[in-house]
């Protein structure tokens, strides 16, 4: 006798303290839209009360995907980066539930900014093929960054973000970028651009899958996420003056058109310089030197 086929698997993977604990204050609501609009599938719900749990859990319902199956995840982008490295090379189509206070990689593929919204995306069932950034260094041989891989001012500024105890948002990210300029200067550049050697001082050199970071700043306004190439921004050497009159059209992406900054598409890209270090989907993810490179089609996602 055939079995009866299994209904479709939806993992839903939370961070309940993201957004100030926004994300567990809705989570009923969610899971019951869930259950009521996607009735052929089995929803099963799991907690994350760590980092290192998060990663386990995600990992897990990625690997034992069957077509059809989906890793949804709720939180910010810290969830994000996680479900998007476990979903990668799998099975499993990710569901991003953005519920934090950036949520730049969500932004920049085309999910809604609201959880309402972005539930009605899942149970739309709409997906998209996107490609991914894949980092390598000493302490990540292998991990995928899906929105910006940055490496000088920018990762000053994402790294001190981070660790500052009041949480608001783009805010912060504009006080942090204020407070940091006050004593940066240039740094050097050693880089392997698609093979070819470049020594340059520069601001920053950003490498965009999708181009939005430090909550909604477009760092690379014109960045496809599905063109297999990734999008390279540089900043050169400025004054901070200047700089910081750059800041706030970061926002729109109308900085691109002064002077100072140069931008190019490539496949990969080697970076290393004293005083760098690797900032992804606004994670810290160890030195320099490292490799980015583009992975096309690496991940299949919710989207509008």
């Amino acid at each position: 006798m055939n079995q009866l086929a299994k209904p479709s698997l939806l993992t839903l993977v939370v961070n309940e303290r993201s957004g100030g604990g926004r994300a567990g204050r809705i989570l009923p609501k969610v899971a019951r839209r869930l259950r009521e609009q996607v009735p052929t599938a089995e929803l099963h719900i799991v907690s994350s009360s760590s980092w290192t749990e998060a990663e386990k859990l995600t990992r897990t319902a990625a690997l034992e995907a069957r077509p059809g199956d989906a890793l949804l995840v709720m939180g910010g982008d810290g969830m994000a980066h996680l479900g998007l490295n476990a979903a990668a090379g799998t099975e499993a189509t990710l569901g991003l539930i953005p519920a934090g206070t950036g949520n730049d990689f969500a932004r920049g593929i085309g999910v809604p900014r609201t959880i309402d919204e972005a539930v009605e995306v899942i149970v739309a069932g709409r997906t998209r093929t996107v490609d991914l950034a894949h980092i390598a260094n000493s302490t990540f041989p292998q991990r995928y960054v899906g929105a910006v891989v940055s490496t000088g001012y920018d990762a000053r500024v994402n790294r001190s973000t981070n660790h500052i105890r009041l949480r608001l948002g783009a805010l912060s990210y504009g006080y942090i970028a204020m407070r940091e300029l006050a004593s940066f200067s240039p740094l050097h550049y050693d880089m392997i651009i698609d093979g070819v050697r470049r020594r340059q001082e520069a601001m920053l050199v950003a490498v965009s899958n999708t181009g939005v970071f430090g909550g909604g700043m477009h760092i690379a306004p014109n960045a496809d996420p599905a063109d297999g190439l990734l999008d390279v921004t540089v900043v050169g050497p400025v004054s901070r003056t200047t700089l910081l009159r750059l800041l706030p059209s970061m926002y729109s992406g109308a900085f691109i058109k002064h002077p100072c900054v140069e931008q190019f598409r490539v496949r990969s890209i080697e970076l290393a310089g004293e005083g760098l270090f690797v900032m992804g989907d606004g994670e810290e993810l160890g030195e320099v030197p490292v490799r980015v490179e583009c992975v096309p089609e690496a991940l299949k996602v919710f989207v509008a």
